[in-house]
């Protein structure tokens, strides 16, 4: 039985999403009016923005739930079922989706780096293309946290989801790293087929005229390419996040704020993440064992795993990988020896 049916909790979820574009309007229209270069500094205290509010949300989300439990007679009915207990198991889940997909976003910041180097845009425009790839972002894992939600009703589908984990966790684990060219991309070379595209920047501008003609500008094609991105990354972000919890409540709320506060960790970590070399261990083990939640776990301890466990298990996962990126000195290259 879903403990948040989206027929009782439509107006939540409403109010949730006239609270994201309210941040979203402030942000831009407010703080981010201007372009700049976006400092450590002002990075840093983004990032704690945040991440105090998804903590703030988490706890509030509890205390919620567990006022409307114990007045909820659909639920008060089930035998066993205690508000307490429930309300700070949803309460854990959200703070386990939310650390999964933060963790899981840091994929994310690679990919970014990348394309902004690739297509030159300046530090101070960066924060304009981020900002409504967040926005697209956003849409997408809607609609594809909506679809999870309807498939994960059946059996077969969460076993299948957990295979895919699993297999794609193996794969992060033994595949080496290949360099992201998006000049190779399909889709990239569609858009760049179809649309004229000048190679010089308008200000923040993602269209402008040259020579009379209506062009894109670099500022957007990188925007495309965040997008395509983000797409991918949902392919194994979201399906991870179902193996947290089945509420779409829950994954909807972890997933966006873990999302909001995706920007601001760029700026932080974008000098420095190179450096957690060992971290994509730490994903694709995560990866295996929310997998092997869907398919083993949840059912041999009588439906649903401790989720204090899994909470425990994948900080110590995340957080070990990353201690240890710091602690293991890299090996050099022969050639770089010579």
């Amino acid at each position: 039985m879903d403990l948040f049916p989206f027929a009782n909790y439509w107006w939540f979820y409403a109010g949730f999403t006239v609270f994201v574009i309210g941040v979203l309007a402030l942000d831009l229209g407010v703080f981010h009016r201007n372009a700049h270069v976006v400092e450590f500094r002002e990075a840093l205290t983004w990032s704690i923005i945040w991440v105090a509010l998804a903590v703030a949300f988490g706890f509030a989300f509890g205390e919620y739930a567990q006022y409307r439990f114990a007045n909820d007679a659909r639920l008060l009915a089930i035998p066993g079922f205690d508000p307490n207990t429930e309300a700070q198991r949803a309460m854990l889940q959200f703070f386990t989706g939310y650390i999964v997909e933060k963790a899981l976003s840091v994929d994310n910041i690679f990919v970014f780096v990348v394309v902004f180097t690739f297509f030159n845009i300046p530090a101070k425009y960066q924060h304009r293309v981020l900002f409504y790839g967040i926005i697209g972002a956003l849409v997408f894992r809607c609609i594809f946290i909506a679809i999870g939600a309807a498939l994960v009703q059946y059996h077969w589908v969460v076993v299948l989801f957990g295979v895919f984990l699993i297999l794609t966790g193996i794969k992060v684990l033994l595949a080496p790293e290949k360099p992201l060219e998006p000049d190779k991309n399909p889709v990239m070379k569609l858009l760049m087929r179809v649309l004229p595209v000048t190679p010089h920047l308008d200000g923040q501008k993602f269209f402008t005229r040259h020579n009379g003609a209506f062009m894109a500008t670099p500022l957007f094609v990188a925007l495309v390419f965040i997008e395509i991105s983000d797409i991918v990354f949902a392919v194994d972000s979201v399906p991870a996040i179902f193996a947290i919890t089945k509420e779409p409540m829950i994954v909807f709320t972890s997933n966006i704020f873990a999302i909001l506060g995706l920007r601001a960790m760029f700026f932080l970590l974008a000098g420095v993440v190179h450096k957690f070399r060992l971290l994509k261990y730490g994903l694709g083990l995560v990866l295996v064992f929310v997998g092997l939640k869907m398919v083993w776990l949840n059912e041999a301890f009588g439906g649903k795993f401790p989720i204090g466990w899994s909470l425990a298990i994948i900080s110590t996962l995340i957080g070990g990988s990353i201690l240890l990126s710091f602690l293991i000195p890299e090996k050099k290259s022969h050639d770089a020896e010579k």
